[in-house]
């Protein structure tokens, strides 16, 4: 436990005063998601002032599964979700270590090319890469679902900033004693990069658990493949717009990321402030 004191100073409870702030701003819709969710049918839009209804009705949460196969989608997005981050963790980690620790020619030039591709906006690649998964025969799959996105350079940029800061001589004493390159990533390199590798872990958990667009291009059958952005989207349908049901399942959505992000914590912490995302 630290044992570190606060000072109250003026300027520290103004900087206090306005965190708590702005945490409350950000907190606001998720707890008038969390209220919409438990509403009576019919009261999501009675009274736009009142924050709950006429009583709680958990029952709403059950009605999500009664309603659609909401547990297929959640099961199809956790699948995408986790294989997903761990290709990219892969491939990411071993084109860093080959960007920031080894030297070959022509490698810097390389690198600023791979790194310019993050200008390119998702938007535009979606119809050249619907063409090549159409070649691939990889349309309505869970590889086109995974693949197209998980070789892009930001995790190879993150993870490279993370190793290049990693004394030399921690790889020099590995090559000293008898270590391949392939070894020294994997029995060096790695356990340290733990804090990076968890940031990079929970950034692309959630691109791939919120990816709406690409998923609405490539799944053609959704009650077998649809993840759970396109289930949210099937409770607007001829029944009506379920509002009380879109807010509950909207909850249970974001159970899978808050368990990621409560077992990551610790390394999270690390990860960022080692990494330069705090801002500092």
């Amino acid at each position: 436990m630290s044992t570190d004191k606060i000072r109250w100073t003026p300027r520290s409870v103004v900087s206090h005063v306005l965190l708590a702030a702005v945490t409350l701003l950000f907190l606001a819709p998720v707890v008038y998601a969390v209220a919409t969710a438990l509403k009576p049918p019919g009261e999501t839009f009675a009274d736009p002032t009142a924050l709950t209804g006429s009583h709680l009705r958990w029952q709403n949460f059950a009605d999500v599964f009664d309603y659609l196969p909401f547990q297929r989608f959640i099961l199809n997005g956790l699948l995408v979700a986790v294989i997903g981050t761990l290709v990219v963790l892969t491939a990411s980690s071993l084109g860093a270590y080959a960007f920031a620790r080894l030297k070959w020619r022509g490698r810097d030039g390389l690198f600023l090319v791979f790194l310019a591709t993050l200008m390119v906006p998702q938007e535009v690649l979606v119809v050249p890469m619907f063409i090549l998964m159409q070649e691939f025969g990889w349309v309505n799959s869970y590889q086109a679902l995974i693949f197209p996105w998980a070789f892009t350079a930001f995790g190879t940029f993150l993870l490279r900033q993370f190793f290049r800061g990693i004394p030399y001589e921690l790889q020099e004493a590995a090559t000293l004693d008898g270590c391949s390159p392939l070894r020294t990533f994997r029995s060096v390199m790695l356990p340290i990069a733990r804090p990076a590798l968890s940031v990079l872990a929970v950034f692309t958990f959630i691109g791939y658990w919120n990816s709406f667009l690409w998923p609405l291009i490539i799944v053609n059958d959704v009650s077998a493949l649809g993840t759970v952005p396109l289930g949210l989207e099937l409770f607007f349908g001829q029944n009506g717009n379920q509002w009380h049901l879109v807010m509950a399942a909207s909850v249970i959505s974001l159970v899978p990321t808050l368990l990621l992000l409560i077992a990551l914590q610790k390394h999270l912490v690390k990860g960022i402030a080692a990494t330069g995302l705090a801002g500092r």
